[in-house]
């Protein structure tokens, strides 16, 4: 029998883990060890639940970690991107250039930090920010772009968007909307990976067992992409070529010393443009 870590309970270290497709190759097998009880949220829901203590720890939005010193991060695990990263984007009706309203799905405070720092840097722009349900015909309505995460931004082909008529705009099945990918205008900017979310906890949450099989998990996820891609989307069998070429070729799962580099410009440039407390240093398990 395998015992728990000290905070775990006999139940095992409770996980929290971000519920979309590119959290799953770091889970793989984890949801049948005796050694962890996993549960699935929005990544806003992971890091309150961690806040809370009600997980002991979580997958969380890398804006998360600086809500705490008390937090330890998980070596060499994290969800990141170098270039386009496909489930996190700007969808807009109009030229960046132009855009003075964006509506934010505000499901990872990680994302909404991110737009704020490309508007700022990049986009050179200085819009009105509200916070909405992702729903991208309500959000185009009230603002002349969107934020969308997750499975929905992947999925989402904006040349097939039809949006529904608005007094506001007219010829609504006519309008163009552009997806802009947060991750390529990241790199664009930097030259850096970006690292959307790791795993973390406090001092005490883990052993140097469970770390290892943390690793092992993510190791066989990533061998097995292509196969979590069709079981995920087992009801959409459409998707699934699209869901195993996301896991291959946009989401990398490794935090070493460039995807750390990149993590601290972003904390570095979230602060400068008001999105965050100052960073602290990063500690690791």
């Amino acid at each position: 029998m395998i015992d728990p870590s000290p905070s775990g309970g006999p139940l095992g270290v409770r996980l929290g883990a971000v519920e979309y497709l590119n959290a799953r190759p770091l889970v793989c097998g984890l949801e049948r060890s005796p050694r962890f009880v996993v549960r699935y949220d929005v990544p806003s829901e992971c890091a309150r639940l961690l806040h809370t203590g009600a997980v002991d720890v979580g997958l969380i939005p890398s804006i998360e970690y600086l809500q705490s010193d008390a937090y330890r991060i998980v070596p060499d695990l994290a969800i990141v991107s170098r270039g386009a990263v496909a489930s996190v984007a700007l969808f807009t009706t109009r030229p960046v250039r132009d855009v003075r309203s964006i509506a934010m799905d505000s499901s990872s405070r990680t994302s909404v930090a991110l737009v704020r720092i490309l508007c700022a840097r990049l986009f050179k722009i200085q819009p009105a920010i509200q916070s909405l349900d992702p729903d991208l015909d309500e959000m185009l309505r009230r603002a002349d772009a969107a934020l969308i995460i997750g499975d929905s931004a992947l999925l989402m082909d904006p040349a097939k968007v039809r949006l529904k008529p608005h007094t506001t705009y007219e010829k609504s099945d006519q309008l163009p909307i552009e997806k802009i990918d947060l991750g390529e205008a990241w790199t664009e900017m930097t030259g850096l990976p970006f690292v959307w979310a790791f795993w973390a906890g406090r001092p005490d949450a883990l052993t140097r067992d469970d770390i290892r099989a943390l690793g092992e998990a993510r190791n066989a996820g990533v061998r097995q992409s292509d196969a979590i891609a069709r079981a995920y989307f087992r009801d959409a069998p459409a998707h699934q070529e699209l869901g195993a070429r996301y896991l291959r070729d946009n989401i990398k799962y490794h935090l070493r010393d460039e995807e750390r580099a990149g993590l601290e410009a972003f904390y570095r440039y979230a602060r400068e443009a008001g999105a965050a407390p100052a960073a602290h240093e990063l500690r690791f398990y």
